[in-house]
């Protein structure tokens, strides 16, 4: 159950420090904010806004609030296959094709435009410069870097899943970052006093406000055909190592935005709610929430909690920066935690940061997630491709 930590927000966090909950009292403070910032069991400090924080608004959206991966989220895919075929052979074999069909990283992409990026884009078109439509292509399909990865899993069941973590890439960050920048103009002209300067809104209205809207539609789209794209080439390469049969057009498949905003109806009214770090968990509804590197995730399925905004937490959010994990921990502590699993553990030194005492405890965040979602599954990695 939550409690409320500061005027007008309420908390689902049991492990969250006084600078996260300052943070998000000042979202609290704008005049369009309606009813309570909510903070979601891994809330913890952000740009802008805080991370694992809903916010509902009228009338006004605040770009940070969104942050700079728009559409940044999870997708899984059921594989139906006997596990019994994943030795630990297979396993290296399925990372090296993995990571030699799906780039990874800061700025990576495809060698060359690829039909299925042209055709996507084709079909959703979105004024862009030469630049951003190649860059828009070439890393249609790609995974990114940071705490971005594509996973071989196992659920309770021994049942197979693909699961993977990402959004918009470049051409989604370079949007986030244009129309922050544009909202951080439109306060200063207005001589408008914020509550903390990184809380830049647009006004509805306004035709700033609208060309945002555009470019926020069109990138969540980007960021969830990006994550389906990358589904159908990991079960594609395990199709090639293993002889599979059944389609990907046939396979059960979850896919859910955790950086993004959208029009909503809450108390009967509806609102732009900005979910930042947390996904929709309406009744019913089918979510995927991460553990860190090394640590279980979870397929679940939400209670419709009214007070939450229908929403629950996106993983497990960090309990330490990533220059304190550098400081804090070595490539042998990172060895030693991902033991029994296939992992890039030739590049274990660059991974560092992403170890999993560098999070929250992803027991202790579905533990305070029990109002507002039920596990389905409980997924435990055996292969993992972290973009670097």
């Amino acid at each position: 159950m939550p409690n409320q930590p500061r005027p007008n927000v309420l908390s689902w966090a049991s492990i969250v420090d006084d600078h996260t909950l300052d943070q998000a009292a000042l979202s609290a403070e704008l005049p369009f904010v309606r009813g309570p910032v909510v903070l979601m069991p891994d809330a913890h400090f952000g740009l802008g806004a805080t991370i694992g924080s809903v916010i509902a608004t009228d009338g006004a959206v605040v770009p940070a609030a969104v942050g700079v991966d728009i559409g940044c989220g999870m997708a899984a895919l059921s594989v139906p296959m006997d596990n019994a075929l994943l030795t630990q052979s297979a396993l290296k074999d399925v990372l090296a094709q993995w990571v030699r069909r799906i780039p990874a990283g800061v700025g990576q992409g495809h060698d060359k435009e690829t039909s299925p990026g042209e055709r996507w884009l084709a079909e959703n078109p979105y004024e862009l410069d030469a630049k951003q439509r190649t860059k828009t292509i070439r890393q249609f399909g790609t995974l990114g870097s940071g705490n971005h990865f594509l996973e071989l899993c196992l659920d309770e069941n021994e049942g197979v899943w693909v699961l993977l973590h990402s959004g918009s890439r470049g051409v989604g960050n370079q949007l986030a970052q244009e129309f922050i920048k544009a909202a951080e103009g439109e306060i200063k002209r207005g001589q408008i006093t914020l509550p903390h300067k990184d809380l830049a809104y647009l006004r509805q209205g306004t035709d700033l406000y609208d060309a945002y809207m555009r470019a926020l539609d069109w990138a969540q789209r980007y960021a969830a055909a990006n994550r389906q794209q990358m589904l159908f080439y990991a079960y594609d390469q395990l199709i090639r190592l293993f002889n599979l049969e059944a389609p990907f057009a046939d396979l059960r498949q979850i896919n859910c935005h955790h950086n993004y905003a959208v029009i909503e109806n809450h108390g009967g009214k509806d609102v732009l709610l900005t979910r930042k770090g947390a996904i929709r968990a309406r009744k019913g509804d089918l979510g995927l929430i991460p553990g860190s590197m090394g640590a279980a995730s979870f397929i679940v399925r939400g209670l419709g909690n009214p007070l939450a905004y229908h929403s629950s937490p996106h993983g497990a959010g960090r309990a330490m920066s990533r220059g304190q994990a550098r400081r804090q921990f070595t490539p042998d502590d990172l060895t030693a935690a991902m033991e029994g699993k296939t992992w890039r553990d030739d590049v274990a030194a660059k991974l560092v940061d992403e170890i999993p005492s560098a999070y929250k405890d992803i027991d202790q965040i579905m533990a305070d997630s029990r109002d507002l979602v039920e596990i389905v599954h409980t997924l435990r990695q055996v292969a993992n491709y972290k973009g670097l």
